[in-house]
């Protein structure tokens, strides 16, 4: 028999990589692009959803399906979900987004016991080891949102003084945000901050892990900087959440999330006993799912690991299911022996991909 031998990066990202500590406070990619590539499946449906921290997943219930299973291999990702959950459930929205840490409060760990007996033992465990979290704001409690915090507040304001974020962040038309951008925003020491601050070797360090990065291919800073110029000009600055977020420290509250948004609030505490919350890998859930959102995990992946991931998902696939996912650092699709069992939407992805 023939022995397989696999590199060392063809083993599973749970082997390669820490899951012990919260990686995402908040979720990094737009719940309105999700929800926009889902809602043909999503109603009535069953939905697989990366948990990360939960905002998406959330999201998805505004999509009126009947489960949205969050599945994470971090117990403390999983943490965060049930928190929001918590949090959710027993306050109005002034008190919700004050806990969270969308706007002032002194009293987030008296709110927090408040909270605690809603929430799972082990849920509980984790907060009561970490309430210095809950006490800054558990949308801020992740390692990238600290490596975002060491940028805005020790590296921005030497390139830019806060008026000038401020008027990146102005509603403007998109002439003149290509002119504010190319003008006024896009220097030289601009573009090497970004060059550094958001290269392979210190985003893995700071802001994400390095085995994240195993599979990426070319330099990561310039395709951040590509986003960058293309986010700042292109799209409305003024309601990009995560912009916002990245040069203030905080979303604003006429440009939030989805999930956060005053219109889907109620929506969401209507539907919270639809989510269910699982400790695993998204392809050992039990299925049939109608659609998923995989967030970036295939770019962790070598073509070895992507091939098996991808065959085990659509193992648990209903007909006709979609799968959303992301690339932003490593090109990833359908792995050639399965092409002949999905069909690609490409000007579906074009046109999300633009609003992104």
């Amino acid at each position: 028999m023939k022995k397989e031998i696999l590199v060392e990066t063809d083993r599973p990202i749970e082997e390669r990589a820490t899951f012990d500590a919260i990686r995402y406070g908040s979720v990094w990619e737009d719940a309105d692009i999700l929800c926009e590539s889902l809602a043909p499946v999503a109603k009535g449906g069953r939905l697989l959803s990366i948990a990360s921290s939960g905002d998406n997943a959330l999201a998805l219930l505004t999509l009126d399906p009947a489960e949205v299973v969050a599945v994470d291999l971090s117990p403390a990702q999983l943490a965060c979900v049930m928190i929001r959950v918590a949090a959710f459930t027993k306050l109005d929205d002034e008190a919700l987004l004050a806990f969270l840490g969308v706007t002032p409060s002194a009293t987030r760990e008296e709110t927090y016991r408040r909270l605690r007996p809603l929430m799972p033992d082990d849920a509980c465990v984790f907060w009561d080891a970490n309430l210095e979290l809950v006490r800054g704001g558990v949308i801020h409690a992740g390692k990238f949102e600290a490596y975002f915090s060491t940028f805005r507040r020790r590296l921005l304001p030497l390139i830019h003084p806060e008026h000038r974020v401020e008027g990146l962040l102005q509603t403007r038309s998109l002439g003149e945000r290509k002119r504010f951008y190319s003008d006024v925003w896009d220097t030289w020491r601009w573009r090497l901050l970004i060059r550094i601050f958001f290269s392979r070797f210190v985003m893995g360090r700071l802001g994400r892990d390095p085995a994240f990065f195993e599979h990426v291919d070319g330099p990561v800073a310039s395709r951040v900087l590509s986003r960058t110029r293309y986010a700042c000009s292109e799209l409305p600055t003024h309601a990009n959440p995560y912009l916002a977020y990245i040069m203030t420290g905080n979303y604003r509250v006429g440009a939030l999330p989805r999930y956060l948004r005053p219109e889907f609030r109620g929506i969401i505490r209507e539907r919270l006993s639809r989510i269910r919350v699982v400790l695993g890998s998204a392809e050992d859930a039990e299925g049939p799912f109608d659609g998923f959102n995989l967030s970036d995990i295939f770019e962790y992946m070598s073509p070895v690991e992507h091939e098996r991931v991808y065959r085990a998902l659509l193992g648990i696939a209903a007909p006709g299911a979609r799968m959303a996912y992301w690339n932003l650092f490593a090109p990833r699709s359908a792995p050639g022996p399965l092409r002949d069992r999905v069909e690609p939407l490409p000007e579906l992805s074009e046109r999300l991909h633009a609003q992104d």
